[in-house]
């Protein structure tokens, strides 16, 4: 049960540190953050943002119809409907702007944006269960300490028993 605690305690510390910064940033004049894939940790950033790994993870989002659905703020894309944004006439050196497309497979899935967007879930999702797993692991430390308290007050018992048998 120790090494159990142990373990769930060395996820608990990993998961903390992977999920500790959060890479967004205030969009101007808009109600809601936007994401940079250099704002979160290098290990979930290259994880998720390697080739392989990421062509796997396109294929799902592409397939659910979730995420990477407007282009990024900053490129200044003309709001049309939710399918369609037109480009704009003067367009930012961003490479994400370039890789716009109002293909509903493709959309920006290819894009840093996109990425950094997941990147964010997936910090949210972690973070729930960080706190789930704290709950977890004072749970099991407090099964431990009481189980260690039997045990030893078991064999504090049958050593007075031994005593009290000797003196009769």
């Amino acid at each position: 049960m120790a090494v159990l605690i142990i373990i769930l305690l060395i996820l608990l510390i990993f998961a903390f540190v992977v999920t500790r910064p959060d890479g967004s940033y205030e969009v101007p004049g808009r109600g809601y953050k936007e994401y940079r894939v250099d704002g979160f940790s290098s290990w979930l950033r290259n994880y998720v943002t390697k080739s392989e790994n990421w062509g796997k993870i396109r294929t799902c989002l592409a397939q659910s119809n979730s995420g990477c659905c407007k282009p990024p703020t900053v490129c200044g894309f003309t709001y049309v409907n939710p399918t369609l944004w037109v480009n704009p006439t003067n367009p930012v050196s961003d490479p994400d702007c370039s890789m716009w497309s109002n293909d509903q497979m493709q959309l920006c899935y290819g894009c840093n944006a996109c990425k950094a967007g997941l990147l964010g879930n997936l910090r949210k999702e972690w973070r729930k269960a960080n706190v789930i797993m704290i709950v977890t692991v004072v749970v099991l430390i407090c099964v431990y300490l009481i189980g260690c308290s039997a045990f030893k007050n078991a064999q504090t018992e049958e050593l007075f028993r031994r005593y009290k048998q000797g003196w009769a």
